[in-house]
């Protein structure tokens, strides 16, 4: 039932996967790299290996790199 909903940006959209789901196999599932974006469960950071619970709440943000150029 739950599943997991994910939240994107560019274009924002809303998708609801299976859980409990692998990080790493959520984002190949979505076609992003690792190092392309933050993911964030519930409002915490997650680091890559981690494991999303069914039920959870994941933003997918892109990684914004800047400076003066």
């Amino acid at each position: 039932m739950g599943g997991v909903k994910v939240l994107l940006r560019n274009p924002k959209r809303e998708v609801d996967v299976p859980g409990p789901v692998a990080v790493v196999a959520l984002l190949d599932q979505l076609g992003y790299r690792r190092e392309g974006v933050l993911v964030i469960v519930d409002g915490t950071l997650v680091t890559g290996d981690a494991t999303i619970a069914e039920g959870s709440t994941v933003e997918v943000r892109p990684v914004v790199s800047g400076g003066a150029g």
